[in-house]
């Protein structure tokens, strides 16, 4: 059991042991299956409860989706957010701040990064047969709440003088594109941490060559 799964078994909000398991359950069977594939008898043997207690919880298997991938994209996003506040919130040297901010950014995070990347690559590949509220929970929980808070450090750095913005949204949106080394829709090359972090140099150089003053 992954360390996303013990967090996702034990009781959160008050929320019964049962109902956790399912949705830990779930996560592993929509990341290996993903949504037109996944079963709710496979959930049930994947969680260890039977087909009657997941239906008590949830109506369907659109609504176990959705929960799943927004309680997934959370977590993501926590993490995700931690890294933009612990780089981005007292910079003193701009350049160097952001290229130590893109390379943790760039680098997957054990906790959750494995099966949640594999419920992402998932939805990539099935997007047109999952259920629209489904892609909006995991978009407004997940990448839209990371790119705003990047986003309003970005809109903090131009305050300062320290960056030219027009639209920190977007400065935001090619920053993140410009640091990401893999695309978890992929199964894509493991790159060493020399590469990443070459990687991770040169686009902080484009973006500041776009954003500096």
């Amino acid at each position: 059991m992954t360390t996303q799964d013990a967090a996702l078994a034990r009781p959160r909000g008050g929320l019964p042991d049962k109902r956790r398991a399912i949705l830990a359950g779930a996560l592993r069977v929509f990341g290996r299956d993903g949504y037109t594939r996944a079963s709710i008898d496979a959930i049930s043997v994947e969680a260890g409860v039977s087909t009657r207690t997941i239906y008590n919880h949830f109506e369907s298997k659109a609504e176990l989706f959705q929960t799943v991938i927004r309680e997934s994209a959370t977590s993501a996003a926590e993490a995700q957010i931690a890294i933009i506040d612990r780089h981005l919130s007292k910079v003193t040297d701009l350049e160097s701040d952001l290229i130590d901010f893109g390379r943790a950014f760039a680098t997957p995070m054990s906790d959750y990064a494995s099966a949640h990347v594999a419920l992402v690559r998932q939805i990539n590949a099935e997007s047109g047969h999952i259920p629209q509220p489904a892609i909006d929970a995991w978009q407004e929980t997940g990448p839209l709440r990371v790119r705003r808070a990047l986003a309003e450090r970005i809109r903090q750095f131009g305050d300062r003088g320290l960056l030219r913005i027009d639209d920190a949204d977007r400065a935001a949106r090619h920053l993140m594109l410009l640091v990401s080394v893999a695309n978890p829709s992929y199964r894509a090359t493991v790159h060493t941490a020399d590469e990443v972090a070459e990687m991770v140099a040169a686009g902080v150089h484009a973006f500041l060559h776009g954003y500096l003053p």
